[in-house]
C-alpha cells in the first residue's frame, strides 16, 4: 500500500466530535457498576451523590482540557499537552501506559463485554475451544477479537467511515438509553419503590456476603464513609472515562480550537445527565437492598442483581422476560459504538509518539486514506492479545488508577504552562480557573490516596506499570 505524508483531513465537525466524546464514554459500565456501588454504600442518596460527584469531576476535567486543546490542536492530544508541560520522559510514560493497558485494555474489555451479550442470543458462544493450565479460549473471545478487527478495518478506510459508524451508534444508544429512562421512570413512579429507597437516603452501610452465605452490614459515617465513597467511585469514574479521546484526533477536527473545548463540555454534560437519570430509573424500579438468594429481580434488588446486571434487571421489570434480550441488544450497540471511538482515537496518539521517536517508526505513516493504519493495527494486535490473555479485567483495575494520575498531571500542566508560556495563544481559557482545575486536582488526588490505602495491591501494580516505562524509555532512546 502506498504511503503518503499529505496529512490528516479535517472532516469532523462539532457534532462528530461530540459523538466521539459521548460515544467513547458510554460502554457497559452504566448497566453494571451501580450494583457494586450499592453494596459499598447501601443508600440511594449516597449512590446518586457519587454519580453526581463523578459527573462534576469529569466535567471539570473536560473544561480544563479545553484550554490545552485550544493551545495545541495537534494529533495526540493529551500526550502533546504532557510533553509541552513536562518533557519527553513523562509524555512517554503516558503513551506507554496508554498502549500497554489503558487504551488497549479498555478496547479488549469492551469487546469481551460485546461478546458476552452476543452470547445471550447465541449461547453456543460459551463453548470452550481450547483449555490448558494457563489459557482458556472460548468462542466469545473469538467474537471479541473479530469485533476489534472489524472496527480497526473500518477506521483504516478513512475518517469518513469512522465518523459515520461513531455517529450512528452514539445516536442509537442515546436513543435507547433515553427510552429505558423514560419507561423506567414512568413505570417505576407508579410503584412505591422509589419512595422506599429514599425513606432514609443517607444511612450508609457496607454489605458483605460471608463464606457461609450470610450477610454482614457495617454502618458508615465520618472518615469511614469518605473512604467508602473514595474507593467505590472508581466504578463510576471508569464508566465515565475515555472522554479525553477526542483530543487525540485534534488534527482531523474542523476549527479544533473552538470545537474540541465545546465537544468536551457537551459530551461530558450529556453523559452525566444520562447516567444520573439512568440511576434514578434503577432506583424507581428496584430496591437498593436485596437478598442474594432471591428468586426475582425485586427480591435481589440492586445490590444483588444477577451478575451485577442492574440494567438487565430494570429492563426485565419494564418489559418482562423479553427485557433480557432488549438489554443485551442495547449493550451490544453501546459497546460496539464505544469501541469504534476508542479504536479511532488511539491510533492518533501512537502516530504522535512515533513522530517524536517514541513508538514504532511505521506508526507515523499515513495510508492512502490519510489515517495512521499501521498504528491502528499495532493497537489492534495488542488488544487482541489481551482478549486472549484473560487478564484484561485486572489490567483495567491497574490502569484506572494510572489514568487518574495522568489526568491530575495534565490539568496541573495548565498552571505550569500559564507561567512557562504566558504569551502562547489561548483561544479558550479554562472556565473557573484556577478554582475548577484545582477542584479536580484536589478531589482526584484524595481519591487516588484513598484507593492506594484501600486497594494497595492493584493501585501499586498500576503505578508499577507506569514506572516500568522509565527503563524502557532510556533503553529505546539509547538505541536511537
Amino acid at each position: 500500500m502506498s504511503e503518503t505524508t499529505i496529512g490528516f483531513k479535517k472532516e469532523l465537525n462539532l457534532l462528530n466530535a461530540t459523538s466521539i466524546v459521548a460515544g467513547s464514554m458510554i460502554g457497559s459500565g452504566i448497566f453494571i457498576v451501580t450494583a457494586a456501588m450499592a453494596r459499598d454504600l447501601g443508600s440511594a442518596g449516597w449512590i446518586l451523590f457519587t454519580w453526581l460527584l463523578t459527573g462534576l469531576l469529569t466535567m471539570s476535567a473536560a473544561l480544563s482540557y479545553g484550554e490545552l486543546a485550544g493551545m495545541m490542536p495537534n494529533a495526540g492530544g493529551q500526550y502533546v499537552y504532557i510533553q509541552k508541560a513536562y518533557g519527553k520522559l513523562v509524555s512517554f510514560l503516558y503513551g506507554w501506559t496508554v498502549f500497554t493497558v489503558i487504551q488497549t485494555g479498555v478496547i479488549a474489555a469492551v469487546a469481551v463485554a460485546f461478546a458476552n451479550y452476543t452470547a445471550v442470543f447465541i449461547p453456543k458462544l460459551e463453548t470452550i475451544i481450547l483449555e490448558t493450565a494457563w489459557l482458556t479460549i472460548t468462542f466469545k473471545q473469538i467474537v471479541a477479537i473479530l469485533s476489534i478487527l472489524l472496527l480497526t478495518y473500518i477506521n483504516t478506510n478513512g475518517i469518513e467511515s469512522g465518523k459515520k459508524v461513531q455517529l450512528f451508534f452514539t445516536a442509537a444508544k442515546l436513543f435507547a438509553l433515553f427510552a429505558l429512562i423514560i419507561m423506567g421512570l414512568y413505570i417505576g413512579l407508579e410503584s412505591n419503590v422509589l419512595s422506599e429507597n429514599f425513606e432514609n437516603p443517607w444511612a450508609a452501610f457496607k454489605t458483605v456476603i460471608n463464606e457461609d452465605k450470610t450477610i454482614s452490614f457495617t454502618e458508615l459515617s465520618g472518615l469511614a464513609l469518605v473512604g467508602a465513597i473514595g474507593a467505590t467511585i472508581i466504578n463510576s469514574l471508569f464508566s465515565s472515562d475515555a472522554w479525553n479521546n477526542v483530543t487525540f484526533i485534534a488534527a482531523e477536527i474542523k476549527d479544533p480550537k473552538k470545537n474540541i473545548p465545546r465537544s468536551l463540555f457537551l459530551g461530558t454534560l450529556i453523559v452525566t445527565i444520562v447516567y444520573i437519570l439512568a440511576n434514578l430509573a434503577y432506583l424507581s424500579l428496584l430496591p437498593v437492598l436485596g437478598d442474594p438468594n432471591g428468586t426475582t429481580d425485586l427480591t435481589k434488588g440492586i445490590m444483588f442483581a444477577s451478575e451485577d446486571r442492574v440494567g438487565a434487571a430494570a429492563a426485565n421489570i419494564i418489559l418482562g422476560n423479553i427485557g433480557v434480550f432488549v438489554m443485551a441488544a442495547l449493550i451490544m450497540i453501546s459497546t460496539f459504538g464505544c469501541n469504534s471511538g476508542i479504536i479511532l482515537a488511539g491510533g492518533r496518539l501512537f502516530y504522535a509518539m512515533s513522530n517524536d521517536g517514541l513508538f514504532f517508526k511505521q506508526a507515523r505513516e499515513l495510508n492512502k486514506n490519510n489515517v495512521p493504519a499501521k498504528a491502528l493495527w499495532v493497537q489492534c494486535a495488542w488488544a487482541c492479545v489481551l482478549c486472549l490473555s484473560g487478564k484484561y479485567g485486572d489490567l483495567l483495575t491497574y490502569a484506572t488508577f494510572a489514568s487518574l494520575l495522568f489526568y491530575i498531571l495534565t490539568i496541573y500542566g495548565i498552571f505550569i504552562l500559564r507561567k512557562k508560556e504566558p504569551t502562547m495563544e489561548r483561544p479558550y481559557k479554562a472556565l473557573g480557573y484556577p478554582i475548577v482545575p484545582m477542584f479536580y486536582i484536589v478531589m482526584t488526588t484524595l481519591i487516588c490516596a484513598i484507593l492506594f490505602i484501600y486497594d494497595t495491591k492493584n493501585t501499586g501494580f498500576g503505578l508499577a506499570i507506569v514506572l516500568l516505562g522509565i527503563p524502557v524509555y532510556y533503553f529505546t532512546q539509547k538505541k536511537e
